[in-house]
């Protein structure tokens, strides 16, 4: 493994200079931080050939360190990333779409952290048509906080309703930034994509000249934890890429908490998925709680999350999150709204505990990288790619195949009629 290039390198300086995008360059005119679009990382992953970029959720301070001192001990491309349940408006997490750009920058810089890092705003959704318009003056804010990618998911709605969404967002997307979407909402078992499905979203945006870089589908995982034991349907996923082959999109796993690392593995041998969601395990692991090996709560005979003394959080701090979700009727799954009210006490921890909590994600996020997502050494392929394209927009990986006049609103909803299309059960699946 590579050691990652040093900040006074004239590669790093270069990359530096014409890697980062407008908006990071407003933001931090001085900083050393490469922030870059999304779509360089999605190059990397692709250079390197069968390699995942981890999308490390930043529930909070001590993830967002954890991850990036990883990343940078195994030279490999980052994403971190918040959806928007997580970090919008109503978030349930103290990092939001508008600060997390800063925590990012600020950590990069004391940290020393030098490998390309995209940040990412996940799950911007759009469950109904009267979304749209807000989002149209919403989504341009979180560009100019910081943000260098965003996955537009209108997948809550009917196929010609959810690309016809995104055709009236992407305007609100900068050209060079990183865009992922989406297709059948993450539900598990149920209501699981269909190649027919995809590939009408990515000709119809085709059409339009869009040219997302990745898609997530509803591939038989869940958000949170995994316990349904089904996980990610391989062959699924194999198959809808390979449809999708000619309109060169990636693909973006979400759901990965709970997957085993076989399964992870062979994700990233068999499938175009570049990017990898990882969110609930990084926050119970830098709590301190018993995982398996893939980062899945273990849970005692009566339902309850282990501690492991002396590591994550102080003892008695977990008992006062445990009594306050206790208070608040949370069961296992809503332990992520803890993140908000008590983001500020573990801050204000000794250093000792909070470097502990640091160090438990920093060691977990670098075994993802190196040993399950094959993304060590990825680092320097997308400052390769910056420097070839000599600019922070390598553009994109696709040109327009499907003829507009096909594809018009009238057509859109006549041809997602014939679709087969099973959205399964109604209910909040957001993460």
């Amino acid at each position: 493994m590579a050691a990652p290039l040093s900040i006074e390198s004239p590669i790093y300086q270069e990359a530096l200079r014409i890697g980062r995008p407008p908006n990071i360059q407003k933001l931090f005119p001085e900083s050393r931080a490469l922030i870059v679009s999304g779509k360089y990382i999605d190059k990397a992953m692709l250079a390197k050939g069968k390699a995942i970029a981890m999308a490390a959720n930043g529930r909070s301070n001590f993830v967002i360190r954890g991850a990036l001192l990883a990343a940078q001990q195994a030279n490999a491309c980052l994403i971190i990333e918040i959806a928007r349940s997580e970090g919008g408006a109503n978030a349930y997490c103290a990092v939001n779409y508008w600060n997390i750009a800063r925590q990012v920058n600020a950590a990069c810089n004391e940290l020393g952290i030098t490998i390309p890092v995209a940040i990412h705003a996940d799950h911007y959704g759009i469950k109904k048509e009267s979304d749209i318009e807000p989002a149209k003056i919403e989504i341009p804010t979180v560009f100019e906080a910081g943000m260098t990618s965003i996955a537009i998911d209108a997948s809550h709605m009917p196929d010609d309703l959810n690309l016809l969404a995104n055709i009236a967002l992407n305007p609100c997307v900068p050209a060079w930034a990183g865009l992922e979407t989406e297709v059948g909402e993450i539900k598990g078992t149920q209501g699981l994509s269909s190649a027919d499905e995809a590939l009408f979203l990515i000709r119809g945006l085709n059409a339009h000249e869009i040219y997302p870089n990745w898609i997530a589908l509803n591939n038989g995982t869940t958000h949170g934890i995994e316990a349904s034991g089904q996980g990610i349907q391989v062959d699924l996923t194999h198959d809808i890429h390979d449809a999708l082959s000619p309109y060169n999109v990636s693909g973006a796993q979400h759901g990965t908490s709970g997957n085993n690392s076989d399964r992870l593995r062979e994700i990233a041998a068999r499938t175009r998925t570049t990017k990898a969601n990882v969110a609930t395990a990084l926050q119970m692991i830098s709590w301190g709680l018993e995982v398996n090996d893939y980062g899945n709560a273990i849970l005692d005979d009566d339902g309850q999350f282990i501690k492991r003394p002396d590591e994550g959080v102080l003892d008695e701090n977990w008992q006062r999150m445990v009594a306050y979700a206790k208070e608040q009727g949370w069961s296992a799954g809503n332990y992520k709204k803890l993140n908000r009210p008590f983001e500020n006490q573990l801050l204000g921890q000794p250093q000792a505990i909070r470097d502990r909590m640091v160090n438990r994600v920093r060691d977990f996020v670098y075994n993802m990288l190196v040993n399950v997502f094959n993304a060590a050494d990825t680092a320097p392929l997308a400052i390769e790619a910056i420097r070839e394209a000599n600019g922070y927009d390598p553009g994109p990986n696709a040109g327009q195949i499907e003829a507009p006049e096909d594809w018009t609103e009238t057509k859109i909803r006549e041809r997602a009629a014939s679709i087969d299309s099973d959205k399964g059960p109604e209910g909040d699946f957001d993460d």
